[in-house]
């Protein structure tokens, strides 16, 4: 069915029926499980998440800690575009696997989490300390070959992002001679023109990233992404990527994030500092939409491209809870829950990874014809974005509150739920 002719009744049955809340797959059951699904799910919420940031990323860090990320990454992509593919795909593991992680390789340790997350966090600190310098430096066998193709502007700004998460970690920790390897990568990404559409918010957070390093920037870029997506909003919490309507998850994947963190950068700035109110409610009510298309048991629609960024799809609802801005009908507890679930079902199914532990294109399992053109290995570590609550202290409601059902888990087991109601801002 094309875009132009999906009427708004039949998007909400097919993503509803894609879901797999009331539908089942052929040949499955309900509740089936891989045995590593199972095992994950005997863990508390935090440790199952820890234990997943262990599996995705050590591959990743540990090849850029030794300068062989391009030597060992394979860079799987659809036939024929292996070679294309190859340039930017270790800047898209590394900025994509950063900006997920900056928060928790941000928090402070704390007397009551565990002696392996404490562990695994200063580690992963050096390690990525390490790869920043050794991904910005020229002379390096990792260098990231910034501005050599349109994809290297997306995944710098990934990489921005990651140093606006974590300042003091990644940020206050570079030598002056990285930060100017960061601000030539930055400025070498301008020669890339965005279309119109979410890229046009990655040329603005560079920007934006330049100003906070004290170099010039060039605020009509900031301006012209702000400027264009309030021209593009569609209502009820939706943004069009660019001026239509697009059935995906790029609202979450891009668009309200970097919203949300060029309102964090910009607060000071006349002229937006007024349109930060509705970017956040608007937000709110987005992430609130996406709570509720998580199925029972942790499946969402499979509706749009770039579905093989696996849990990244919930990149806004992960941030949303980082920042406490859930509205008052999504729990906390739930949103862990429901984000525990997802996780399970979209990186324990077998061939997930390789046998040398790389990610592979898929949403469960290992599912190349999923993969556009554009997707390749270092693409897939988008599903880091699902991780920002790691950021919050284990003491926070986020981790402390009780288990609790999300929407759909308990409409589906016949127990009462708030209504849902759209915004008019």
């Amino acid at each position: 069915m094309s875009r132009k002719g999906l009427s708004r009744r039949n998007f909400l049955v097919s993503g509803l029926r894609a879901s797999g809340a009331t539908v089942l797959v052929p040949g499955l059951t309900a509740g089936a499980a891989s045995t590593e699904q199972q095992n994950a799910g005997s863990f508390p919420d935090r440790e199952q998440w820890i234990n997943f940031v262990e599996r995705v990323s050590n591959p990743v860090l540990e090849a850029l800690s030794r300068q062989q990320l391009r030597r060992t990454m394979p860079v799987e992509a659809a036939a024929g575009h292996e070679k294309e593919r190859a340039v930017g795909s270790p800047l898209e593991a590394f900025g994509r696997l950063l900006y997920g992680l900056a928060p928790w390789l941000e928090l402070d340790s704390s007397a009551v989490e565990s002696s392996k997350e404490a562990a695994l966090r200063a580690r992963y600190r050096s390690l990525a300390q390490q790869a920043i310098e050794s991904a910005l430096d020229p002379s390096s066998p990792d260098y990231m070959h910034f501005g050599e193709s349109g994809q290297t502007l997306v995944d710098s700004s990934f990489l921005a992002l990651a140093f606006f998460r974590a300042p003091k970690q990644l940020f206050d920790t570079m030598t002056p001679a990285t930060r100017a390897n960061l601000v030539s990568a930055l400025e070498s990404e301008r020669k890339i023109q965005p279309p119109l559409n979410n890229w046009l918010l990655f040329s603005a957070l560079n920007e934006a990233l330049l100003r906070r390093l004290g170099a010039t920037w060039d605020q009509s870029r900031i301006d012209d992404a702000l400027q264009k997506h309030q021209s593009w909003y569609l209502g009820d919490g939706t943004y069009g990527d660019g001026p239509q309507y697009h059935a995906d998850f790029y609202n979450s994947y891009v668009i309200h994030p970097y919203l949300l963190a060029l309102m964090d950068e910009l607060h000071d700035q006349p002229t937006w500092k007024g349109t930060a109110p509705a970017i956040v409610e608007r937000a709110r009510r987005y992430a609130a939409i996406q709570e509720r298309t998580i199925s029972p048991e942790g499946e969402f629609p499979v509706i749009g491209r770039s579905i093989t960024y696996r849990a990244g799809a919930f990149h806004l609802l992960a941030d949303v809870a980082r920042r406490h801005l859930l509205p008052s009908s999504v729990l906390p507890g739930a949103v862990r829950c429901a984000l525990t679930a997802v996780q399970q079902r979209t990186l324990t199914p077998t061939g997930t990874f390789s046998p040398e532990g790389w990610l592979q294109i898929g949403l469960a399992g290992h599912q190349p014809s999923l993969g556009e053109n554009y997707i390749s290995t270092g693409s897939l570590y988008l599903c880091s974005a699902v991780w920002l609550p790691l950021g919050l202290p284990s003491a926070d409601p986020f981790w402390s509150d009780p288990a609790s059902d999300w929407t759909q888990k308990r409409v589906w087991a016949g127990l009462d739920a708030p209504a849902d109601h759209a915004i008019t801002g």
